[in-house]
């Protein structure tokens, strides 16, 4: 049946010529078209994903510009389409300059059936690829949307996003306890998003990434004259977040002076700016993460036990990546179609390898570590899809002779260790080398000496 088959559109206005590539093809459903007019036509209305094209096209039979013409319309109408461009009489520099302008390639005449086929085979095939990318990256942009922007489409992250979804028009307290780059953030902001409090702000901060001394002013204020620097009154975050959400990140690297003051803002909803003694009631709601252990940290005495339970009213916990079988292909396409639109359009998918890879790795980073690879990828590949190698997802085998050396078995082991501690402390210098067990000095010679960068 002629319409299960793929289309193939042949624009050449010999009409011999035409009759031979016609019947050369019985596996696609071949239109001829002779001119500009009727090849734009058929484009419109048979949407080819292939089309092979003459240059010399009437009224310009020995020239090219009736046939670069057809090029550039059909690259404006339908961009992903596979244009293959002949090349006549030697002039290659035709073909070339056609491939700039967006032609996938070139055959010269006097035409090689079984060579053209295996072009148009090929094309077709990219095309395919391409296509299913482009679904997967529209479906993973909206049938598998939750809390109204988080893409997911495993069974744990659904009922992630349930509960949160639950619990949005409650005043509860809700922690967010998962590991680093999992998306907390996100499921605060949906929260916030699906409460009946979305009119007010959504405001955030890092409580690690702030000195301690400091952060008591931005999570409380402090009036103006307070201290050296202070020379006007200050909101805090808390403030500012009144009648919405405040989400805390890393709530468990609050100093314990401050967990004392934020405890009493818990429990009586109002605060004092540092330099005043004047009670500010507030309406804010608190939304808090960490990826720490804080039942341990409450049983070693630096997290208070009164303040983890007024925080953790509803506990969610967030599976990593890892644990998300699908979601990283998922949300691998749909960073692919929006950093290719950014910076690089050439871009249009994903290799089979690249896919069988980011299946297969284990994402100690999670979705930031995705995110990240997806976006070098884009920018550094070449080519119309990006490749295993482009992701730079290979692992050392255990086979290699280099690693029959123990230094760069070592070097090796240091690289990806570090990489993941910078992964999992969002870059922060202070809190990789706590994690590694390392000095930050030590820290800051292996950053130069692996050429890393946080």
């Amino acid at each position: 049946m002629s319409d299960t088959k793929p289309k193939l559109l042949i624009v050449e206005d010999d009409a011999g010529l035409q009759a031979q590539l016609k019947w050369a093809y019985p596996d696609f459903d071949v239109v001829i078209a002779g001119d500009r007019a009727s090849a734009m036509a058929a484009l419109r209305a048979e949407e080819p994903a292939v089309v092979t094209l003459d240059l010399g096209l009437p009224p310009d039979p020995d020239g090219t510009s009736e046939g670069f013409a057809v090029l550039d319309e059909i690259m404006a109408l339908k961009p992903d389409t596979k244009v293959i461009v002949a090349s006549g009489h030697g002039a290659r520099e035709s073909a070339l300059s056609a491939i700039a302008k967006g032609a996938y390639d070139f055959y010269q005449k006097p035409v090689d059936i079984e060579a053209l086929g295996l072009i148009v085979r090929r094309a077709l095939q990219l095309h395919a690829i391409e296509a299913e990318n482009r679904n997967l990256a529209s479906r993973s942009g909206e049938d598998n949307r939750v809390l109204g922007r988080m893409i997911t489409g495993a069974p744990e992250m659904v009922k992630v996003a349930r509960t949160i979804e639950r619990v949005a028009n409650t005043n509860v307290s809700v922690m967010l306890l998962g590991a680093s780059g999992t998306g907390k953030e996100l499921l605060a902001r949906g929260l916030h998003e699906a409460s009946d409090r979305n009119k007010g702000a959504f405001v955030a901060i890092n409580c690690a990434a702030i000195p301690e001394n400091l952060l008591e002013s931005e999570l409380f204020g402090h009036e103006k004259g307070a201290f050296t620097g202070a020379v006007k009154t200050t909101e805090g975050k808390i403030e500012m977040a009144g009648g919405g959400t405040l989400f805390l990140d890393e709530v468990g690297d609050i100093p314990l002076p401050l967990q004392v003051k934020l405890l009493r803002f818990l429990q009586e909803r109002v605060i004092e700016r540092i330099g005043s003694r004047k009670s500010i009631e507030v309406d804010t709601r608190i939304v808090c993460a960490t990826h720490q252990n804080l039942e341990a940290m409450i049983a070693d005495g630096r997290f208070r036990e009164d303040l983890f339970y007024r925080l953790a009213e509803i506990v969610v916990r967030i599976p990593s990546l890892a644990e998300r079988p699908g979601d990283a292909a998922l949300l691998a396409k749909a960073f692919l179609a929006r950093f290719a639109k950014e910076m690089n359009p050439v871009v249009k998918g994903f290799a089979p390898d690249a896919l069988a890879a980011i299946d297969g790795w284990a994402w100690p980073g999670n979705v930031r570590e995705l995110e990240n690879r997806v976006k070098r990828a884009v920018i550094m590949t070449e080519g119309k899809l990006v490749g295993a190698a482009d992701l730079d997802l290979a692992e050392p085998g255990e086979g290699d002779d280099q690693l029959l050396n123990l230094k760069s078995a070592r070097e090796a082991t240091d690289r990806r260790v570090i990489r993941h501690a910078l992964a999992r402390s969002e870059g922060n210098i202070s809190s990789t080398a706590k994690i590694l067990g390392i000095s930050r000095p030590t820290l800051y010679d292996l950053l130069k000496q692996y050429d890393l960068h946080a």
